[in-house]
């Protein structure tokens, strides 16, 4: 294969189900040539082919070799016969056993990627496109870029972004297992508290179930991050960022990752629902002054909408 092939296309096999919360189940797929697939950063995103109505598999790696243009061809395809595509995060992969973990987020028959997970079973078929461990160039399909000098990171999801956040908590846990550990705060907002997990004692982590308050979706991640003793404002810091650039989240997805200097002791990753990741973005930009370089913030899912 091709070392500049970043992505292929590999066809799973479910392997095991384990119900991780009353709203994550995690999904552990095994194929043949998955002892090539591996991840560029924690959260790695990843495509995800679910069989289309009354078809058991998808199959997509079969029906072309590698290195072709599958994109152009599954485009082409009749809407009846187009598998639904959906972005995902990969949460492990063990090379050595041919494993590979997604996490899912259960919300009901409300899409074919939440229809599939509440049904799934050992056995069952699903198609991915992921990182190949041949390719060596630069890695692509990850935002998770702390500056080497990081002093104070903050990390704001909500359910979708969980398996994101987890990894990279997780990566924060061995990286600084015998050194000295930055100041980390989490603001995680899940539906239950029965969602909540075990995170390492010295990460400040603040779990927001929406179940206690009945609040909206992103409402509690809105107002935590307003709690927060966060970096003081600075009158100079706009003027060397540049005005803020307006954003249309009816017409485009909100993605701004940033790429911090390593020099820069302060980094926010932020991923949720479009609207809310932009208001929070607004927030440490336009009134905290925090540089746009030490905020990456992505849209998962904009709510209303189904987006690829």
């Amino acid at each position: 294969m091709p070392a500049t092939t970043a992505y292929r296309l590999f066809d799973m096999t479910l392997k095991r189900r384990e119900q991780l919360s009353p709203s994550m189940v995690n999904f552990t797929f095994t194929a043949n040539d998955l002892d090539i697939a591996t991840t560029f950063a924690p959260d790695q995103r990843v495509k995800l082919f679910f069989p289309p109505e009354n078809q058991g598999s998808v199959g997509m790696a079969a029906k072309f070799a590698d290195g072709e243009d599958w994109y152009s061809a599954y485009k082409n395809m009749a809407a009846e016969q187009r598998p639904p595509m959906r972005t995902y995060t990969i949460r492990a992969v063990r090379p050595q056993k041919k494993e590979l973990d997604i996490e899912f987020v259960l919300h009901g028959d409300t899409g074919p990627a939440s229809r599939w997970a509440s049904r799934a079973r050992p056995g069952d078929a699903l198609s991915i496109n992921a990182p190949c461990s041949h390719y060596t160039g630069k890695a692509i399909g990850c935002e998770w870029r702390p500056p080497a000098n990081i002093e104070h990171l903050l990390l704001v999801a909500d359910e979708t972004a969980l398996p994101a956040v987890m990894g990279i908590i997780e990566e924060l846990d061995k990286r600084f297992a015998d050194a000295p550990k930055p100041r980390v705060q989490a603001l995680l907002e899940v539906p239950l508290k029965a969602d909540c997990r075990c995170i390492p004692q010295w990460i400040d982590a603040h779990w927001l179930p929406r179940e206690e308050t009945r609040c909206c979706h992103g409402e509690r991640l809105s107002r935590a991050v307003r709690t927060l003793p966060l970096k003081q404002p600075s009158t100079s810091a706009a003027s060397v960022d540049g005005a803020e650039p307006a954003i249309d989240i009816d017409e485009e997805i909100l993605w701004e990752a940033s790429v911090p200097e390593s020099s820069d002791s302060f980094y926010a990753w932020i991923a949720s629902e479009s609207r809310v990741c932009l208001n929070i973005r607004r927030y440490l930009i336009n009134e905290l002054a925090v540089p746009k370089r030490q905020v990456s913030a992505m849209g998962y899912w904009c709510e209303g909408k189904a987006h690829p």
